[in-house]
């Protein structure tokens, strides 16, 4: 099937394989405290560096997928509960492609998939390997023909150059080790009008939770000026009505 200047001929669900080391993963968070940090909460100022062990939860050999799942899909999390108006912000149309990254358990792989239909493309991008086996195996299941489970790296999200429409990112943002390195794989593999959008917790010293402060290592108008510095233009805030600690940033390539 060829979609925009690529064709893809996969199977149900493809697998692209590109480290065999272990990787820190880039996948959804729920605002776990079971994160491990060095990061002292009275550290309120925004950080270059994450908070040391950020990833380790995700990297573990006996991560269990399905209890992950009970956590990230659940209508306490905002970004569970708003879904439907945060998939309405992406402005995806039938055909078009569009990247996940940091995927996470595939929360919104049903909805992409759904939004662009049989003539598009989604990629489930997560470098956590049993993630990634979790990913397949719901893709499977819930018959999603059009969804290509991809693994990426530390410095990259894997995916060819002008590759896809939409990019997005949901609470995974405050993970990237390498954030300079991963918005320029991201802004490469955009179409020329491509979009990025994130979605990160709003980090505001003395209003935010002490997990947020420690945890999340940058607030949303750092976030923007690291984006802009990558060579990307500011659209807008969305706003979800379901988010109180959460925010959605627009972005044009």
């Amino acid at each position: 099937m060829a979609v925009g200047r690529y064709c893809f001929r996969i199977p149900l669900v493809v697998v692209l394989v590109v480290a065999c080391l272990p990787l820190p993963a880039f996948s959804q968070d729920a605002g776990s405290k079971d994160s491990s940090s060095e990061a002292k909460p009275d550290e309120q100022g925004d950080r270059k560096e994450v908070p040391r062990g950020i990833n380790d939860n995700f990297l573990a050999p006996d991560l269990n997928a399905e209890e992950w799942q009970k956590r990230f899909e659940v209508e306490s999390r905002e970004v569970y509960a708003g879904r439907a108006d945060v998939v309405k912000a992406l402005h995806l149309s039938p055909g078009m492609r569009i990247a996940d990254v940091g995927s996470g358990t595939g929360l919104y792989l049903s909805s992409f998939s759904a939004a662009v239909g049989s003539e598009g493309r989604v990629f489930a991008v997560d470098i956590s390997p049993r993630l990634i086996e979790h990913i397949q195996k719901r893709v499977a299941t819930e018959k999603m023909e059009n969804v290509a489970v991809v693994r990426s790296n530390e410095k990259s999200i894997t995916l060819p150059e002008d590759s896809t429409d939409r990019i997005f990112i949901c609470d995974t943002y405050h993970h990237f080790e390498f954030y300079v390195d991963m918005l320029a794989s991201i802004r490469q593999s955009l179409s020329p009008d491509g979009e990025l959008v994130i979605i990160d917790f709003e980090r505001i010293p003395g209003t935010s939770r002490e997990w947020t402060l420690s945890h999340v290592r940058a607030g949303k108008e750092q976030v923007r000026r690291e984006v802009e510095e990558a060579g990307f233009t500011f659209v807008e805030e969305v706003k979800i009505p379901e988010f109180k600690e959460n925010y959605l940033l627009r972005f044009r390539r």
